[in-house]
């Protein structure tokens, strides 16, 4: 089969991407809010209150994620592995041993900025200049590490917890990072793939390479980020407030922290699926459909009040952000090019980051001030609808723009 073929023959520097993203984790929302309930008693914050702290942290890292991310392109992906994950592993240790409420937005800061910024910034930056011809086969199967990661850490933090306290809990993913994390990846990533087959196989337009002022004055760059931004802002601001969510509806946090095994199964089938779609279609045409199943799980969400919509919700919310992860990995490359990809995604990334900083500190926010959340899930829903329909506008042009000569050489620039 050619797919076992390809997983066989890229073994080690597939494998390396995915380890980097499954411990992306550790900076990732959904991890950091599994002590949201201790950190809130701890300083004595609202939901507001934390969401804003979370949200003001979360903004700085997306501010300095543009700078830092472009060493991606001037120095090799295992020197760049060397400093990022010991900086998570000392921001893991922090948060352990963080007293004060400015230490804890510093602890938020380094987390959001090397863990779920740059660590899976590596990885993506990685597989988009490693591979030409299959590139959406190798980003599909980077990508699915976080879902790994979500299907095992929470149960595994809540399983610890019991014993070691949520202090403790954050003691032991520093170690992990050190003792497991950093020798596994730097031995899988030290030799550097050439990537086989010319990247027209990949790319029949002959797009040139993009740098990021170029692209930052492309307007169809902005009608994509308003559909690219959507699996993000809805997917942390749920998880963010998930122990809200399940107090408002009276469920049991067991039985939603199992849900999650539920979205990172779809997430990972779905990805295999879209890697496949990607190579044989091409990113820009499959971009308009993405945003259906996360749309419906919210109008789920919504609708349904008992535990069985968080399953539901979780289900569905894995169908998009298996499509989104590897369309967001392939996308920019087929667009853009990749002898500036690091710069450009560094940019996207931290705008993706802001994403995920506004949705829980707006959420929180109208929370405080009594608006309901289940009429903003419902809007979520609502607003992923419109984006399908730029990123169908976007995808009818990037298609036209591709097929004419006179475009690629006369873009921005």
């Amino acid at each position: 089969m050619p797919m076992l073929r390809f997983l066989l023959d890229n073994a080690r520097w597939l494998l390396g991407g995915l380890l980097l993203t499954m411990f992306s984790s550790f900076g990732q929302t959904f991890f950091i809010s599994l002590s949201a309930g201790e950190l809130r008693a701890e300083y004595g914050l609202s939901h507001g209150g934390f969401g804003a702290l979370y949200m003001l942290a979360t903004l700085a890292s997306a501010l300095t994620l543009p700078q830092l991310g472009k060493i991606v392109d001037r120095y090799s992906i295992v020197q760049v592995v060397g400093l990022t994950i010991p900086m998570l592993a000392v921001a893991c240790m922090a948060m352990a041993l963080s007293h004060s409420l400015w230490m804890l937005v510093v602890v938020i800061y380094l987390l959001r900025l090397f863990g779920q910024g740059m660590m899976t910034h590596i990885a993506m930056t990685a597989m988009g200049k490693w591979y030409a011809a299959q590139r959406g086969r190798a980003v599909s199967v980077a990508g699915i590490g976080i879902n790994f990661g979500e299907a095992l850490f929470p149960l595994i933090f809540v399983a610890i917890l019991g014993a070691v306290g949520w202090r403790g809990s954050w003691l032991v993913a520093a170690a992990t990072l050190l003792v497991v994390a950093l020798p596994a990846i730097y031995l899988l990533m030290r030799v550097e793939r050439q990537p086989r087959g010319v990247a027209v196989a990949a790319d029949p337009s002959g797009v040139r390479d993009w740098t990021r002022a170029e692209v930052l004055r492309d307007p169809l760059f902005y009608l994509l980020m308003t559909g690219i931004l959507a699996p993000p802002f809805i997917g942390t601001t749920i998880f963010f407030h998930q122990v809200y969510l399940v107090e408002l509806r009276g469920w049991s946090q067991e039985a939603f922290a199992a849900s999650f095994i539920f979205m990172s199964s779809m997430t990972v089938v779905c990805a295999i699926i879209c890697g496949g779609l990607v190579d044989r279609f091409s990113a820009v045409r499959i971009l308009p459909f993405f945003l259906l199943p996360l749309a419906a799980a919210c109008f789920a969400l919504f609708a349904i009040e008992s535990q069985i919509s968080a399953f539901v919700f979780m289900t569905l919310l894995g169908v998009s952000y298996g499509f989104s992860g590897t369309l967001f990995g392939a996308v920019w490359p087929e667009i853009y090019g990749a002898k500036h990809l690091g710069a450009i995604r560094s940019g996207i990334v931290a705008v993706m980051v802001l994403a995920t900083a506004v949705g829980p500190g707006l959420t929180g926010l109208l929370i405080d001030l009594g608006v309901s959340y289940s009429g903003q899930i419902f809007t979520f829903g609502v607003y992923c609808l419109f984006a399908c329909a730029a990123l169908y506008v976007g995808s009818l042009r990037l298609i036209a723009r591709a097929a004419s000569p006179v475009a690629i050489e006369e873009a921005p620039g």
